[in-house]
C-alpha cells in the first residue's frame, strides 16, 4: 500500500486494498483540520455532485479523498448485474482499506466518511471495524439499514440525511437511527428525492456535512 505522507494540494492517487487497486483524487487544503473520505460506488471521482460537496468542505479546511470503490471493469459489470453495488461486505472491506491508508498517510488528520446509497452501510461497517480511526460519518440518501448488526457497534457521530419525497428510504433510515447508539441525527429534507436533484437540496447536504465534520471530526 502506498502510504507516502500527504501534502497540501491536489493529486491523483492509487490506493492498494487487499484485493484491488482503487483510484482516488486527494485534495488537502493548507492547515487542514480533517480528511473526509468520499466512499461511493461507481464513478465517484467523475461525479460533479461529489465535486460540488467537496468544494464546500475545502472552504472549511476539510481535506477530501474522493474514491472509486469499484474498478472500471467492476463498474461495467455492475451496470448490467448490480452485483457489486449490493455487495456490502466487499465495499466495507474497501472502505476499511481507505481508512487504513488515511491513517498511515495523514496520521495527524482525523478521518470522516461521506457516503451514499448502499455504500453508506459499508461506511458504517468500516466505522465499526475501525472505531478508533473514524471520527464522524455523514450518509445522504443512503441505506444504513444494510449495515445490520454493525449499527450497534458504531461509536462515531453519525448524520443521516434523507429526502422527504423518498418515503421508503426515510423509513429505512428511521429504523437505522433507532439502532445507532452513538451521537446521531436524522435530517429529512422536504421535497428532496433519492438523488437530491431538486434545487437547493444538494447545497443543503453540503452545508450540513460541513458542519457535522467540523463539529465532530
Amino acid at each position: 500500500m502506498n502510504t507516502s505522507p500527504v501534502i497540501p494540494g491536489r493529486e491523483a492517487i492509487q490506493l492498494e486494498t487487499s484485493d484491488v487497486i482503487l483510484d482516488g483524487d486527494l485534495t488537502v487544503p493548507p492547515d487542514a483540520r480533517a480528511l473526509v473520505v468520499f466512499a461511493h460506488g461507481r464513478s465517484s471521482r467523475r461525479s460533479m455532485r461529489n465535486r460540488a460537496v467537496a468544494d464546500v468542505l475545502h472552504a472549511a479546511r476539510l481535506g477530501t479523498l474522493i474514491l472509486d470503490l469499484l474498478t472500471e471493469c467492476e463498474e461495467r459489470a455492475d451496470v448490467v448485474t448490480g452485483s457489486f453495488r449490493f455487495n456490502v461486505p466487499l465495499l466495507a472491506q474497501r472502505v476499511v482499506g481507505a481508512v487504513d491508508w488515511a491513517e498511515k498517510s495523514a496520521p495527524t488528520l482525523p478521518i470522516g466518511l461521506f457516503a451514499a446509497n448502499t455504500v453508506a452501510a459499508a461506511a458504517l461497517i468500516a466505522a465499526a471495524i475501525r472505531p478508533d480511526a473514524v471520527r464522524a460519518i455523514v450518509s445522504f440518501g443512503g441505506r444504513p439499514d444494510l449495515a445490520e448488526d454493525s449499527l450497534d457497534l458504531v461509536v462515531a457521530p453519525t448524520l443521516l440525511i434523507v429526502g422527504g419525497s423518498d418515503p421508503g428510504i426515510v423509513e429505512l433510515n428511521q429504523d437505522a437511527y433507532e439502532r445507532l447508539h452513538a451521537t446521531r441525527e436524522l435530517q429529512i429534507v422536504p421535497g428532496a428525492t433519492y438523488l437530491f436533484d431538486e434545487e437547493g437540496t444538494l447545497d443543503h447536504v453540503a452545508r450540513q456535512a460541513r458542519e457535522w465534520f467540523v463539529r465532530h471530526a
